[in-house]
């Protein structure tokens, strides 16, 4: 420390008087917090709400450690801070968060934006979850590309504040995308994590994104993903594709499934999705019923790949998946199978509810997504399937 701001006793003195009428401006105020100093570092003490894990349910007198020099300079500072805290006190806007140390030691307000990030992301998954890898996956796929692309824009562009890269990260991905408003959701949730108030809520730069914006996937034929089923040459990945195309899972959870009652010849030869999958622990039954024999599903041959989700993720999982589809030259995606497997229920006549449940999402998602892929081709023949099951007759002319 240099000499010019070593703490000497007259300088102690000195401060300490300077904080006497500090806060006697803060009592006139009514701001209801006094600042401290605590040896070398100033904190602030007054009425605060329990703190995160607190087993006090009402607000009762606390300190707030700063961590700001007792210096001439640190007091100015710590004033200010007063200020912000007494008014979100009265807007019952008040947040531990940024006053309680880290893991590091260091506070939210005291790191850096990449710093900030980590923190953000240590949080993140440490939230209370029954499903960690599926945690991480979102964390992979959904967070971390927009929040890597904010630290870039940061450190290239210095002059913007920290609202301001957000909105200028915001505005890298396309109008009225499915990426817009995934990143808004991320970044929006590292400034609720921040306490960071942003003067423009990030939901207006959403647009206008939904599913009837996303295009019709065109999804293969029946008689189709039979004939691919016998150019598959390996047969651990050929039980994987019958897998995908009889059970409409994703791509992962191909991988995390309890096929005992395939195996055992069971009466129903349902599959349960396990808990460590995206959407949680769920049963799946078989359309079409015969593909279990068809693609000689009872053998289980699951090939090498690795599922220790301390060494991967569900997202890596699923993209070898991918890759062997694209190996083995087949005309359509995993997830075109899923999607075929969501429509033939349709026409099996299976309850929304039940045909959601057993893919692992809502029925508005299911509705949404699903009945609006029902091709001319499906249409008629949902229609000539609903007239075969009828004994309704048209009226004889006859009749008055």
């Amino acid at each position: 420390m240099p000499k010019s701001t070593l703490q000497t006793p007259a300088n102690i003195t000195a401060l300490d008087d300077q904080i006497i009428k500090a806060n006697q401006r803060l009592k006139i105020a009514q701001l209801g917090l006094q600042i401290e100093r605590r040896g070398l570092k100033l904190s602030l003490r007054g009425t605060l709400p329990p703190r995160p894990g607190s087993h006090r349910l009402r607000p009762y007198q606390q300190r707030i450690s700063l961590n700001i020099p007792a210096t001439t300079s640190g007091l100015k500072q710590a004033e200010q801070e007063v200020k912000v805290i007494a008014a979100q006190l009265i807007q019952n806007s008040f947040d531990w968060r940024p006053y309680l140390p880290i893991a590091s030691g260091k506070r939210l307000h005291q790191m850096d934006l990449p710093q900030k990030i980590e923190a953000f992301q240590q949080h993140f998954l440490a939230q209370d979850s029954s499903n960690p890898a599926s945690l991480r996956t979102t964390w992979e796929v959904a967070y971390a590309p927009y929040l890597n692309k904010l630290k870039t824009i940061a450190q290239t562009r210095s002059s913007l504040s920290l609202p301001e890269a957000i909105y200028a990260t915001v505005e890298t991905t396309g109008a009225n995308s499915r990426s817009r408003q995934i990143c808004c959701t991320a970044l929006n949730a590292l400034a609720e994590f921040l306490h960071l108030e942003l003067p423009l809520a990030l939901k207006t730069y959403w647009g206008k994104y939904g599913a009837s914006q996303t295009q019709a996937r065109h999804l293969p034929a029946d008689p189709d993903i039979l004939a691919v089923y016998e150019q598959i040459p390996n047969p651990a990945w050929r039980f994987v594709y019958g897998i995908l195309a009889t059970y409409g899972l994703r791509n992962h959870e191909v991988f995390f499934c309890d096929y005992s009652n395939l195996l055992h010849s069971a009466a129903e030869d349902s599959i349960e999705v396990l808990a460590t999958t995206k959407t949680g622990s769920h049963l799946v039954w078989p359309f079409y019923p015969e593909w279990v024999d068809q693609f000689n599903l009872r053998q289980i041959q699951l090939p090498p790949v690795q599922t220790d989700l301390n060494q991967t993720t569900l997202r890596r999982i699923g993209q070898q998946v991918n890759c062997q589809f694209h190996r083995y030259k087949i005309p359509f995606s995993p997830y075109d199978l899923r999607h075929a497997w969501a429509v033939r229920t349709i026409h099996f006549g299976l309850p929304d509810t039940v045909a959601a449940r057993m893919m692992g999402h809502s029925v508005t998602i299911h509705t949404r997504t699903y009945h609006r892929w029902i091709t001319q081709r499906d249409q008629q023949q949902a229609v000539s399937a609903a007239l075969s099951r009828s004994n309704l007759k048209a009226p004889d002319r006859s009749i008055p």
